[in-house]
């Protein structure tokens, strides 16, 4: 790579990284092809992107994004590297953990999930458990429903005794 490419690179994956509220740090290093492949497929039907980068380069690309304090990242940029970017959240976390029922990679360096940032394979788990923003609006909404259906179905049943209350004194 000559280096006006790697300038290029470098500012092409700063503004990825830039664009991505939700990014992953892997390492998918010593995998099998066939493994690479099954885990490129999924991440395609996931809609999260797989990239192999060089740590240098990621390193550099973390440098020119504005806005944001990236340092942290630096101490896993070791070995080799692939970068998952997502729309949501936990997606890479559920993928990552389906690929680990039979292997022991890819291997979670860090994460940065809507300015939170997250180290170390240990974190795997409450990744895969955060719930995305659809499924928290799901849960709001129906807790601001419930009180309405509880008010609407005591008014109906209420109505219903308030009538046979009355028919009952009418007839008397």
């Amino acid at each position: 790579m000559t280096r006006e490419e790697k300038s290029k690179y470098i500012d092409d994956l700063a503004v990825e990284i830039q664009d991505s509220s939700v990014f992953y740090i892997t390492d998918t290093s010593e995998l099998p092809v066939d493994q690479i492949n099954a885990i490129r497929r999924k991440c395609f039907q996931s809609n999260i992107s797989l990239r192999v980068v060089k740590n240098a380069l990621l390193q550099k690309a973390f440098e020119k994004v504005e806005g944001r304090d990236l340092k942290e990242f630096d101490s896993t940029l070791k070995g080799g590297t692939s970068i998952m970017f997502s729309e949501v959240g936990n997606a890479p976390a559920k993928l990552i953990k389906e690929f680990r029922k039979k292997s022991d990679k890819p291997i979670l360096k860090g994460a940065y999930v809507d300015e939170s940032i997250f180290i170390g394979d240990s974190e795997l788990d409450s990744l895969a458990e955060l719930k995305s923003k659809e499924e928290l609006l799901g849960e709001i909404i129906g807790l601001l429903q419930s009180p309405i259906k509880n008010v609407v179905s005591g008014l109906k049943g209420s109505g219903d005794n308030i009538a046979g209350i009355l028919k009952t004194l009418e007839n008397r």
